[in-house]
């Protein structure tokens, strides 16, 4: 068992001396499954650092519920999965760091690998989605700012694909409220999508678990209690008073007719609507209106000038008078 064991962790060391293989261990080390690491400014950049020791333990024991892949080989001996790190410092995987204050590293001048010691990634993996991902936002930043230029009918479509988010946006995050609020009365927090928000996890793990429900703390019978009697009362309220409650209905109804109809400002035509994103062109009947206007002011101007000039010479006849 032993030989086998030996003979198990010698062809692992001789697999990831291929730089290849190497690559995909750390694809592995670098993903979700792999070792937990820490942020920090290095050089003036966010950088991702490990201490030596907890990367070895990883690699010899991973946690608990880790899957590790079936292509890649399993490390049998400390040894060995020390001397794969001493490898990926020596083609620059990673780097020794020192700390020099909270949240900060340094290159260290050392580049041996040491069990206690801070290691920086300097391996990104394959950036083909990375780069994708760029040219996506580089493509969409273009297709908004062309937003002017849209046909007609693409910005219908916009318009309506924005008020449905909106409203959906708008009825999940009052769903989740009433659901909380209601198992809250008895005595229970119970979240529907509790990650929704998170803004520390990503897209997938924000709708990682769907339900969440636990016991209220100690001490909120009083405000459960006040709650219980506020929501039940308006509840009464609007049973009791139909007519106003139906007007209020009625108002969100109309409210959202008029967001899809686009009629929700109706201080503008529908021309203008349709039109507001042509260039405005004065027609032949605005610059006539102009030009006469201008010949209106100019003589104006002119029976101005003949009243001062007849109050002028009026002035100067005065003194030969006396």
């Amino acid at each position: 068992m032993a030989s086998a064991t030996a003979e198990n962790g010698s062809s692992a060391k001789e697999f990831y001396e291929d730089e290849k293989q190497l690559m995909k261990l750390c694809d592995f080390l670098r993903s979700s499954e792999g070792p937990p690491v820490r942020e920090a400014i290095e050089m003036d950049k966010r950088v991702y650092y490990i201490k030596g020791e907890k990367l070895v333990n990883f690699m010899v024991e991973p946690k608990k519920g880790t899957k590790w892949p079936k292509e890649l080989p399993k490390f049998n001996s400390r040894p060995d999965a020390i001397a794969v790190c001493k490898e990926l410092c020596a083609i620059q995987f990673i780097h020794r760091s020192e700390k020099v204050a909270k949240g900060e590293l340094e290159v260290s001048r050392v580049r041996d690998f040491d069990e206690s010691a801070y290691f920086t990634w300097i391996y990104e993996g394959n950036k083909k989605y990375s780069h994708f991902m760029t040219a996506c936002l580089v493509v969409g930043f273009l297709c908004c700012t062309c937003f002017p230029i849209w046909p007609n009918f693409l910005k219908v479509f916009v318009w309506y694909m924005s008020v449905s988010l909106l409203i959906f946006v708008f009825f999940l995050v009052t769903t989740r409220a009433l659901l909380f609020l209601f198992v809250w009365i008895i005595g229970y927090e119970c979240w529907f999508l509790p990650n929704l928000f998170d803004e520390q996890l990503g897209f997938c793990e924000s709708f990682i678990p769907v339900i969440s429900c636990e016991p209220t703390k100690d001490g909120q019978l009083p405000y459960r209690i006040g709650v219980f009697v506020a929501f039940f009362s308006f509840c009464y309220w609007a049973v009791t008073q139909p007519s106003e409650f139906d007007g209020f209905v009625k108002g969100q109804g109309d409210f959202i007719k008029d967001l899809y109809a686009g009629t929700l400002l109706s201080d503008m035509s529908q021309k203008d609507k349709e039109n507001i994103d042509k260039p405005k062109m004065p027609s032949l009947e605005d610059l006539l209106k102009k030009l006469d206007s201008e010949d209106e002011e100019e003589e104006e101007l002119s029976e101005e000038e003949a009243a001062e000039a007849l109050l002028n010479s009026l002035m100067d006849e005065i003194p030969l008078s006396f």
